[in-house]
C-alpha cells in the first residue's frame, strides 16, 4: 500500500490506499451495489427481449438451411454486439469527475479497469445464458448442430456468443473512457454499430477494396464463428428452389434439336441415368409390329431379321423362342446383347386362338433359316393378317427405346432438326420429377454458396476465438491508456 504523510491542526496523519488487488476488490463491490441499486440489472431483461425477437423470426430456418443460418447467425451477432455495447458505453463518462478525484487520491487505473473487466465478464455472462435459453424457448434447433471440442454444443456455442459480446463491451468501454459525457457516448455508439453491421461480411457483399475494414470489426470474425459452427456449407439452398416453385405458371417455350434431347438422355449424369430408366407405354396396331419386322432397310429391324435358327422348328415354336429371351441380337452401338421380346403382345393374341396356333405349327423351318425369313413367309401365306388391326401395348424404358433409335443409322441424319417445346414450369418439374429437381436445385445453390470462413473445422473455430479474446485484450488496454490521462482533462 502507498502511504503519504497529511498534517493536522493537532497532529500527523498517515492515509494508507489500498494496491491493487485491494482495489480491485473495493471496485467490484462498488459495481454490484450500482447493479442493484442504479439498475444496472436491467440490460438482463432487455437481452431477453431482444434475444425473443429474433429467434421468432430465425427459428424456422436457423441451423436448417444456408440462408437461414446466414440470416440467424447476423442476427445473433448483431445481438451480442448490441448487449456488449449498451452494457458499458455510459459507464466511465457517467462518473468521470469521480474517477479523476479518486485516480489523484491514488486510485489505480489498472486495478479500476480490471474490475471493469471482471464485472463487465460477469454480466456478459449472464446475459449469454439468458440469451441461449431464450432462443431455445422460441425454438431455435440446437440439436441439429454437432460440437467439437466437448459433447455439449451448448457450451461451445455459448462460447462464441459470450466472446462477440464481450469483445463488443471491452469496445464500449473505451469509447465511454473517450467521450466527456453520456450524451456523447449515446451519440457514437450508432453509428459504431452501423460500422460494424456494415462491415461484418455476412448479408452485405462488400466491394475489394473495402474488405480490409473487416478486419477492424468484431462482426466480422463473430459471424465466422457462428455460421462455422452451425455448419453453414453442409446446410441445403432452398431459396433458389423457392424461387422456382413460385414460378409454377410461369410458361417456357423454345427450340431444341434431337440431338440434344439424346445426348442429354444418353450422357453419364444422374438424371440421365433415372431418366433411362423409366418406362413408357407405347400403343401400336399389330400390322405396325409386322412391318417393323418386315422392314429389311431398317439397321434395328435387320438386326432381329438376320438371326439364324439353327434347329428345326415351326413358325410358332420360332416366336416363342423369340419373345422367351433365348434368341438375342446384337446392339450396333455398343456391342451388347438385347432381348428380342418384340413379339410378345403378337404371340399373346395368336395363343388365344387355337386354329392360328395350329396353322402356324405346320409351317415348318430347318436348318440356316433366318428369322427374316420366318417373318417374311408369315407375311406371304396372310398368316397374320387378321391381328394386324388390333391395338396392343408394348412397354419399353426410355433406355431401350433410345437404343433402338441410335441404332438406326437414320437418326445421324436428323440430329440438327428442331422442334418447338412449350410447357409450364409446373409440367416440366413434374416430367422431370419435382423431388430430383428439388434435390438437385439444392445441391448446386449449396455448392455455389459455400464459403471457406465458414468451414466447420476445429482450426477455424479456434482461429476466430482467438480473434476475439485479442479484440477483448486491444480495447481493454486502450481504455486503461486512455484513462491514464484522465488528470488533463482541465474540466
Amino acid at each position: 500500500m502507498a502511504e503519504t504523510m497529511e498534517k493536522t491542526a493537532r497532529r500527523n496523519i498517515t492515509v494508507r490506499y489500498h494496491g491493487r488487488k485491494g482495489q480491485i476488490l473495493i471496485y467490484l463491490g462498488k459495481f454490484l451495489r450500482m447493479f442493484i441499486y442504479q439498475s444496472d440489472w436491467k440490460v438482463l431483461p432487455m437481452a431477453a427481449f431482444v434475444a425473443g425477437l429474433v429467434g421468432m423470426v430465425t427459428s424456422a430456418s436457423m441451423f436448417q438451411t444456408m440462408e437461414g443460418t446466414l440470416m440467424g447467425s447476423f442476427s445473433l451477432v448483431m445481438v451480442c454486439i448490441w448487449n456488449g455495447c449498451f452494457n458499458s458505453v455510459q459507464v466511465i463518462c457517467r462518473e468521470r469527475d469521480v474517477i479523476k478525484r479518486e485516480h489523484r487520491s491514488g486510485m489505480h487505473i489498472s486495478a479500476y479497469v480490471i474490475a471493469h473487466m471482471i464485472y463487465q465478464a460477469v454480466l456478459c455472462l449472464l446475459q449469454t445464458g439468458v440469451t441461449l435459453y431464450v432462443l431455445k424457448m422460441v425454438g431455435l434447433r440446437f440439436d441439429l448442430c454437432r460440437p467439437l471440442f466437448t459433447k455439449w454444443f451448448l457450451v461451445e456455442f455459448g462460447f462464441s456468443v459470450f466472446l462477440i459480446t464481450f469483445a463488443a463491451d471491452m469496445m464500449a468501454l473505451w469509447i465511454s473512457t473517450l467521450a466527456r459525457t453520456t450524451t456523447a457516448a449515446m451519440t457514437v455508439i450508432p453509428f459504431v454499430l452501423i460500422f460494424q453491421l456494415v462491415f461484418s461480411g455476412g448479408m452485405i457483399a462488400l466491394p475489394d477494396f473495402t474488405r480490409p475494414l473487416m478486419s477492424l470489426t468484431i462482426s466480422a470474425p463473430g459471424m465466422n464463428v457462428v455460421a462455422a459452427q452451425s455448419d453453414y456449407n453442409k446446410r441445403p439452398m432452398v431459396a433458389l428452389w423457392n424461387k422456382v416453385q413460385a414460378m409454377g405458371n410461369t410458361e417456357l417455350s423454345g427450340n431444341l434439336t434431337v440431338g440434344q434431347v439424346l445426348d442429354l438422355v444418353n450422357s453419364n449424369s444422374d438424371l440421365a441415368h433415372e431418366l433411362r430408366d423409366q418406362e413408357v407405354s407405347i400403343s401400336v396396331t399389330m400390322g405396325q409390329v409386322i412391318d417393323f419386322l418386315h422392314d429389311d432397310t431398317n439397321p434395328a429391324a435387320k438386326n432381329i431379321r438376320d438371326v439364324e435358327i439353327g434347329a428345326t422348328l415351326n413358325m410358332y415354336q420360332a416366336l416363342t423362342m423369340l419373345d422367351s429371351g433365348e434368341l438375342y441380337v446384337s446392339n450396333q452401338a455398343d456391342g451388347s446383347m438385347s432381348r428380342t421380346s418384340l413379339l410378345g403382345p403378337l404371340l399373346e393374341e395368336l395363343r388365344k386362338d387355337e386354329s392360328s396356333v395350329e396353322a402356324l405349327s405346320q409351317t415348318a423351318f430347318r436348318g440356316e433359316t433366318s428369322l427374316g425369313d420366318l417373318i417374311d413367309t408369315a407375311v406371304e401365306n396372310g398368316l397374320l393378317d387378321q391381328y394386324r388391326d388390333r391395338e396392343v401395348t408394348i412397354t419399353r424404358s426410355v433406355g431401350e427405346i433410345l437404343d433402338i433409335l441410335l441404332a438406326d443409322g437414320n437418326i445421324e441424319a436428323v440430329r440438327d432438326k428442331t422442334f418447338p417445346i412449350k410447357m409450364t414450369v409446373a409440367e416440366l418439374q413434374a416430367k422431370l420429377g419435382v423431388e430430383r429437381v428439388r434435390v438437385v436445385l439444392q445441391e448446386k445453390a449449396a455448392e455455389g454458396s459455400i464459403k471457406p470462413e465458414y468451414e466447420y473445422t476445429k482450426q477455424n473455430v479456434e482461429h476466430y476465438w482467438l480473434r476475439l479474446a485479442l479484440f477483448i485484450v486491444v480495447f481493454a488496454s486502450l481504455a486503461t491508456i486512455t484513462l491514464e490521462f484522465i488528470d488533463k482533462d482541465k474540466r
